[in-house]
C-alpha cells in the first residue's frame, strides 16, 4: 500500500519530468504512436461524442482534483492504490469512471484512480516520463506500438505470472486477434480494452434501387461492379466510398494475400502483384470510371463526416468506416456488412487493432496485483457489453454476446454484431520495426493513387525503396 500522495509527488517533479520528456530519455529508435487507423479512431471518438479537444485539460485538472479526493479516501480504508491512466471523449470517459466506480465497490482489497489524459499519444508521452522519474501509474490505456516498445525495454509487467496463478482466469474466451497483439514470446505485455475493425456500411434505400442484397456481395471485384451499376443506373453519384488513406487500401490488400514483410522479415514487400492488383483496381475505379469517390483534406475530421453524410443521404452506396462509427449511425437508414475478400480465390482477411491496458513494472507487487485485478474486471463479458454498446467499439470476449444486455440489443440491431464476426476471422497488423517509416511510405502511395491517379505500379515501387532503405538501416544497427 502507498504510504505517500503520489499527486503531490509529481507536482514536486513537475519540472524534472518535463526535462525528462524533452530529453526522450525512453524513447529509444522512435515509435510511431497512431497509424492512420488509430487517427480514425480519434474520428470516431469525436463524430459519436462531438468532444472537443479544447476541453481535454480542463477535463484532466478536474478529473486530477477528483483523484486527490479518491486517494485520500483510498488511504484512509487501508486499501491499496492502483492508479490509471487513459484517454476518451466525453462519452469513453463516463463508461470508464463507471466501471472504475463498480470494481472499486465489488472488492476491498483495492482502489483504482483515475486520471485522463488528452489523447493517447499524450498518455504514452507522460508515461514515458513517469517511468523515468518513477511517478508512473500502475495501469495506462496505450496503443499497440508504444506498449510494445515499452514491453521491449522491460519496462511493462509481465502479466503471464498472474494469468497462470489465476484459476478463473478465461483466456480462451478473449479474441485471439486482440489479445495475441499483447503477447510477445511467453509473455503478456497487455490486456486488450477493446478493439476496431473497419467495417462497411451501405444505404439501404439505394442497395434496395439496384436490386443488390449486401449478403450477396462476397468479393471487392463484385462491389466494383455494382459500383458501376449503381452509376450507371443513376441511383446514386457514386456506388462507394473508401475512407482516405492507407487503412482501406492494405485491409484490401490483406485480403488478396499481400504481406508487409517477407517471413523472414529482411524484405518489404510492398509492390507485390497482390499489393499493386489491388491498389490499381482502386486507382481505376476513382479516376477512370468514376464509380468511387474519396473525400480528403478539410478542417479536422471533415473529410470522415462528409464520406458517413455521402453514404446516409444516397450520393453514395456505402462507404468503408471504423466500428466505432456504429454509436453515431441511423440503422434504418444504413446497413453494415463485414469486409469481403478480394476474389473468389481469397479469403477476407481485413486487420483489427487493440486498444490496450499495460502495467507498469516498476509499481510494488501489490499494485501489480490491483492492477492485474482491475484488468481482468474491465475485460469481462459485462463490462465489455456496457463498453461497446455505449461507444461502438468491439469487445474482446466472444462471451459478450450471451451477456442479456448485449443480447438484447443485438437482436433489435444485429449490425453490432458485424464488426465482432469479422474481428473472428481479422489479421493483425504488424508493428512497424522501422518506427513507422513503412507505414508512412504507404500514407504517401496511398495519396498518390487515390487522389492524383499515379498507377499503383509506380506509387508502390517509390513506397517500396523508401521503406527498404528504412528497414536496411534498423537491421543493419
Amino acid at each position: 500500500m502507498r504510504k505517500f500522495n503520489k499527486n503531490v509527488v509529481k507536482k514536486i517533479a513537475a519540472g524534472a519530468l518535463s526535462t525528462a520528456m524533452l530529453m526522450g530519455a525512453l524513447t529509444g529508435c522512435g515509435v510511431s504512436t497512431s497509424s492512420d487507423e488509430d487517427s480514425a479512431d480519434a474520428a470516431d471518438t469525436q463524430v459519436a461524442e462531438t468532444t472537443s479537444t479544447d476541453n481535454s485539460e480542463s477535463d484532466a485538472e478536474l478529473s486530477s482534483e477528483v483523484n486527490e479526493t479518491n486517494q485520500v479516501a483510498a488511504s484512509a480504508d487501508g486499501r491499496t492504490e492502483v492508479e490509471f491512466w487513459y484517454a476518451g471523449g466525453k462519452t469513453a470517459v463516463g463508461i470508464v469512471e463507471e466501471i472504475v466506480e463498480d470494481f472499486n465497490n465489488s472488492q476491498d482489497e483495492y482502489f483504482v484512480t483515475t486520471v485522463t489524459q488528452g489523447d493517447y499519444d499524450e498518455t504514452y508521452q507522460k508515461l514515458q516520463a513517469g517511468i523515468a522519474g518513477n511517478v508512473a501509474p500502475d495501469v495506462a490505456f496505450l496503443e499497440v506500438e508504444p506498449a510494445k516498445s515499452l514491453a521491449d525495454k522491460d519496462l511493462l509487467t509481465d502479466l503471464s505470472t498472474y494469468i497462470d496463478a489465476d484459476d478463473s482466469f478465461e483466456r480462451d474466451d478473449y479474441l485471439d486477434v486482440y489479445f495475441n497483439q499483447g503477447v510477445d514470446g511467453d509473455k503478456v505485455f497487455a490486456f486488450p480494452a477493446y478493439g476496431s475493425t473497419q467495417v462497411l456500411y451501405y444505404n439501404r434505400e439505394v442497395f434496395e434501387k439496384a436490386g443488390v442484397n449486401a449478403e450477396d456481395i462476397k468479393t471487392w471485384k463484385q462491389l466494383g461492379e455494382i459500383s458501376q451499376q449503381i452509376k450507371d443506373d443513376g441511383i446514386a453519384t457514386y456506388g462507394w466510398e473508401p475512407m482516405w488513406g492507407e487503412d482501406n487500401l492494405i485491409d484490401m490488400a490483406f485480403s488478396n494475400g499481400a504481406q508487409i514483410l517477407s517471413d523472414d522479415g529482411k524484405t518489404v514487400t510492398i509492390n507485390s502483384e497482390e499489393w499493386v492488383e489491388v491498389w490499381e483496381s482502386i486507382r481505376t475505379w476513382i479516376h477512370d470510371d468514376e464509380t468511387m469517390a474519396v473525400h480528403s483534406g478539410g478542417q479536422g475530421w471533415e473529410y470522415w463526416y462528409d464520406t458517413m453524410d455521402d453514404a446516409v443521404d444516397g450520393t453514395a452506396g456505402g462507404y468503408i468506416g471504423s466500428s466505432g462509427d456504429q454509436a453515431d449511425l441511423d440503422f434504418t437508414v444504413v446497413g453494415a456488412m463485414e469486409q469481403p475478400a478480394w476474389d473468389d480465390d481469397s479469403t477476407s482477411y481485413p486487420s483489427a487493432r487493440a486498444k490496450q491496458l499495460v502495467g507498469v513494472a516498476q509499481s510494488s507487487e501489490e499494485e501489480k496485483q490491483g492492477a492485474y485485478e482491475f484488468m481482468k474486471f474491465f475485460t469481462n463479458p459485462e463490462n465489455q457489453a456496457k463498453w461497446s454498446l455505449g461507444t461502438g467499439y468491439v469487445s474482446v470476449r466472444k462471451s459478450t454476446t450471451e451477456t442479456e444486455e448485449f443480447k438484447a440489443y443485438s437482436d433489435e440491431h444485429p449490425e453490432i454484431l458485424v464488426p465482432l464476426t469479422q474481428s473472428e476471422h481479422a489479421s493483425i497488423r504488424p508493428v512497424d520495426p522501422t518506427g513507422g517509416e513503412i507505414y508512412d511510405a504507404l500514407k504517401i502511395a496511398a495519396d498518390k493513387v487515390e487522389l492524383e491517379g499515379v498507377s499503383a505500379q509506380e506509387a508502390l515501387d517509390e513506397a517500396q525503396e523508401t521503406a527498404q532503405a528504412a528497414l536496411d538501416k534498423v537491421n543493419a544497427e
